[in-house]
């Protein structure tokens, strides 16, 4: 049992409330974008030519990644086109899997590089891309130990 002074003294403030839930959910999603285009600026810096040899190959590429980091901490998402991105990724996917393959054990990203939502839309894609699913990625996961 409510008083009518109790109910229109709760109907102004539920507008209020729900200003205040928009404006700091808002808040949170400007200080998302900024710290993940934070995050590529520093990876952008991180990018250092010290392992520059096999002819300045790895040099090249590491250019290569700081420019696709600096794509995309500036918003331009269209200057790579698909089909360069789509080759990008499936050759170095390959060279990644002939690497360990040769029996050199190395994550294929450093540690905390990517954020969960980065690794699970690409996993996914990947699979997808190679007609595979979840349960066939566990099964060949237990069957090689890797």
């Amino acid at each position: 049992m409510s008083s009518p002074r109790r109910a229109a003294k709760t109907l102004t403030k539920a507008p209020s409330r729900t200003a205040a839930k928009v404006s700091a959910k808002t808040t949170r999603k400007r200080a998302a974008k900024t710290a993940r285009k934070g995050a590529a600026r520093r990876r952008v810096a991180a990018v250092q030519p010290a392992s520059a040899h096999v002819n300045g190959v790895s040099s090249e590429a590491e250019q290569v990644a700081a420019t696709l980091d600096r794509i995309l901490a500036d918003g331009n998402l269209d200057t790579i086109s698909a089909e360069a991105l789509q080759a990008l990724m499936a050759s170095a996917c390959r060279l990644y899997r002939a690497r360990r393959e040769m029996g050199e054990e190395f994550a294929p990203v450093p540690k905390n590089s990517l954020s969960a939502t980065d690794v699970m839309v690409t996993a996914s894609g990947l699979l997808k891309a190679s007609d595979l699913a979840v349960f066939e990625l566990g099964m060949w996961q237990n069957w090689t130990g890797r």
